[in-house]
């Protein structure tokens, strides 16, 4: 088993711009640990044979298809309203600097 020293948990605290007290690196040292070990449990599991699981509710697909549909409405109607307009697109001000 992988084991985390305290200088390891200060490297990667520097590095992440954290800064860490000796007792919480200790502290964090010891949580280190117990998440590494329970990854190497995870990497032991005999998954040979299994499939993906994407969803458990047995839906197939649940996405309608892009297409586009016609409302009987002219784009040129529904900017009658609106206060300006620029290539057939509604012109809003800048919201970027």
């Amino acid at each position: 088993m992988a084991k985390l020293s305290t200088e390891d948990v200060l490297k990667l605290a520097r590095l992440a711009r954290i800064e860490l007290t000796d007792e919480e690196a200790e502290e964090f040292t010891g949580e280190f640990d117990a998440i590494l070990g329970y990854v190497e449990k995870l990497q032991q599991v005999d998954v040979e044979g299994l499939e993906p699981t994407t969803q458990v509710n047995g839906l197939t697909n649940v996405r309608r298809l892009d297409e586009i549909k016609d409302y009987g409405y002219k784009s040129a109607d529904l900017l009658k309203g609106v206060p300006d307009v620029q290539d057939d697109q509604i012109k809003v001000n800048r919201m970027v600097g």
